[in-house]
């Protein structure tokens, strides 16, 4: 299906087309990359809320600014459709996320445009920052270099360190902070509250309309245009202090809050700023979702909706003929207040996913026991290790892409104290659209080496149940990784049992083939090994569980009986699963052929699911051929 732009937006193929329109005409551009946005992800799906929210910070940005010579870092990274329509993608876009497509996210290898690769949030300041000194370094003064930060991404500790530094350099740098008051869910912490005194406070609104009143006037005093600048700042700079402007204490100059909705507004200042030397800062208020009704009112809804009727607002379901199996993210917000009703001790805690990971569940129903800590992972952790040490039992919820952000207070602040922290690490394995910033697929490899810490995976929502229930005895770390999507129970609500810590299962007796699996990549195995069965060979499958502390007894048991041995997992083949399964036949002198399946040594792009375990070879055809290539040929 074809979707054509706007007759403005038809024309612009770049940047420098943007630039040869009129003032005038750049609320028409904006009016069609909005609808163009919304064209789109209504019949392909996507992200949707964010880039809506930037439509006129992304129009004024490419108009005043010279990209890619200025360099434009966008942080989170989803705001980005329309800068990638702008940019040269415009007949590319309905293949965003798309199997081989381009990526939901800016990507240095994709255009010259996105000049930094995001996913993760919070990063984008402390690149720009690195860009600005390196150019200044080369005597290269006046490229300029903007960092977009919003969607929630202020909240994390990362940008709060990149401000710290940019305040005693003198590098161009300027932050425009989107200020929607939401990353996926409603933003959270004193920042959010302080950011909303400034947009209603008279005063900091009285000292913006004098400083723009005067700033509008910088073209009028030539070459001494920056003595201007600094005499204005210095007439309000104690005042300023005296209303404790966190960004002037950190020796940013603070221009703002302005609407982040008037283009032409925003060109003008921006024209301004890009005047001014050093590190400043832009605060544009912005509504996420502007333009279209629905998205608006419920912003978390229309973060990423799928594909929806434009004119109703209609998101499409599949109707689906018989129960389907919950999302393991979805079983674990439901067992949590299962187990919290059980044991007091628990508490949950997430990095501001609260609906991603459904620990919304239990912030509706215990929201004393249920903390969002805001786009900070590193604190989640630590504030976790806290409550431990104080008699609590902290599940900590955490994307297992974005558990990579933590990973030093995992080791240091939980796991050298032997905290009883139990991580429930989401979106393990491939992530699907998200693409690579967002596949778990490193975990089992650096979680695995840390001492104390039980490395678990579930094959299905009964065995996550029974993991949770096993990690709340458990006194000590405790890692559980399951993977996007739906399991494979329709009826999931089994009654909780204790899994022995280190035990793994035999879930199909066999001969001389044997698969071990690790997490629900087993359920392929299991079709697997069926289809074998009808050709005669028996393989025998094993449902590891843990892969630390590996289960040896049954390590030994596997080795003694079977010559073929078939690993299989949707994480990294360096240092896995597999290669602990090599470990422990090397350490006991063990011969046996091994093959290993999964995630290779390479950046894996985005796709569904099914497409990127095909293309690495673990999909259910791709298990059978290696397994009949490991014993048919070997047998013949």
């Amino acid at each position: 299906m074809r979707i054509e732009p706007g007759m403005l937006l038809a024309q612009i193929n770049s940047p420098h087309d943007l630039k040869k329109l009129e003032p005038i005409q750049l609320a028409r551009v904006c009016e069609e990359l909005r609808d163009y946005i919304i064209d789109h992800v209504s019949v392909y799906g996507g992200h949707f809320g964010a880039s809506l929210g930037v439509v006129e910070l992304t129009v004024a940005l490419h108009y005043v600014f010279n990209t890619p010579e200025d360099q434009l870092v966008w942080d989170v990274g989803h705001q980005a459709y329309g800068h990638k329509i702008l940019t040269g993608r415009r007949e590319d876009f309905h293949t965003n996320r798309l199997y081989k497509g381009i990526s939901g996210f800016p990507k240095r290898s994709e255009s010259p445009y996105d000049a930094f690769g995001v996913g993760h949030s919070s990063t984008s300041i402390s690149a720009a920052l690195g860009m600005a000194m390196s150019n200044k370094y080369q005597g290269n003064k006046d490229r300029q270099h903007i960092a977009v930060i919003g969607d929630g991404a202020m909240t994390a500790g990362l940008a709060f360190e990149a401000m710290n530094h940019a305040g005693v350099t003198n590098g161009n740098l300027l932050i425009v902070l989107n200020d929607n008051c939401m990353s996926i869910d409603p933003n959270v912490g004193a920042l959010k509250d302080y950011l909303t005194d400034i947009t209603t406070s008279q005063t900091y609104n009285k000292i913006r309309d004098e400083v723009w009143k005067i700033l509008g006037k910088i073209s009028r005093f030539g070459p001494n245009a920056r003595e201007i600048v600094a005499n204005v700042e210095n007439s309000v700079k104690s005042f300023l202090l005296e209303q404790s402007n966190l960004f002037e204490s950190l020796n940013l100059r603070y221009f703002g809050p302005v609407d982040g909705h008037d283009v032409n507004h925003l060109v003008d200042v921006m024209r301004d700023l890009r005047a001014i030397p050093g590190p400043k800062i832009l605060h544009c208020v912005t509504v996420k979702g502007k333009g279209y009704k629905a998205a608006e009112e419920n912003q978390t809804t229309w973060h990423a909706p799928g594909t929806f009727d434009k004119l109703t607002g209609e998101i499409h379901k599949k109707v689906l003929e018989k129960p389907q199996p919950p999302k393991y993210q979805d079983v674990f917000g439901h067992t949590m207040v299962e187990l919290a009703q059980m044991d007091a001790r628990i508490l949950g805690i997430t990095p501001a996913m609260p609906s991603g990971s459904s620990l919304n569940i239990m912030m509706r129903e215990m929201p004393d026991r249920a903390f969002d800590v805001g786009i900070a992972e590193q604190h989640a952790v630590t504030f976790s290790a806290g409550l431990a040490t104080q008699g609590s039992h902290p599940f900590c919820n955490i994307y297992s892409s974005f558990m990579q952000r933590a990973y030093d207070q995992v080791i240091h602040d939980v796991c050298l104290q032997n905290l009883p922290v139990t991580f429930c690490l989401d979106r393990a394995g491939f992530a699907g659209a998200d693409g690579p910033t967002h596949h778990g697929a490193y975990d089992i490899a650096f979680m695995r080496c840390v001492p104390n810490l039980v490395v678990s995976s579930p094959m299905n929502e009964s065995e996550l149940r029974n993991l949770m229930y096993s990690a709340s005895l458990y006194e000590g770390p405790y890692s559980i990784r399951y993977p996007r999507g739906k399991g494979v129970m329709p009826n999931w609500r089994t009654p909780l049992t204790a899994i022995e810590t280190g035990k793994g299962r035999l879930i199909r007796e066999g001969d001389e083939l044997a698969f071990l699996t690790f997490g629900p990549i087993g359920n392929y195995v299991v079709e697997v090994t069926e289809r074998l069965h009808k050709e005669g060979i028996e393989a025998a499958h094993y449902d590891m569980r843990f892969v630390k502390p590996l289960d040896e007894n049954l390590c030994h048991q596997i080795f003694k009986k079977h010559k073929y041995i078939l690993t299989v997992e949707d994480g990294c083949i360096m240092g896995g699963f597999g290669s602990a399964i090599l470990e422990f036949m090397a350490d006991h002198h063990y011969l046996a052929r091994v093959v290993r399946l999964g995630i290779p040594d390479e950046v894996v792009e985005h796709g569904e699911q099914l497409e990127l375990h095909r293309e690495c070879g673990f999909d259910p055809e791709g298990i059978y051929q290696a397994a009949h290539k490991l014993v048919v040929s070997e047998l013949a």
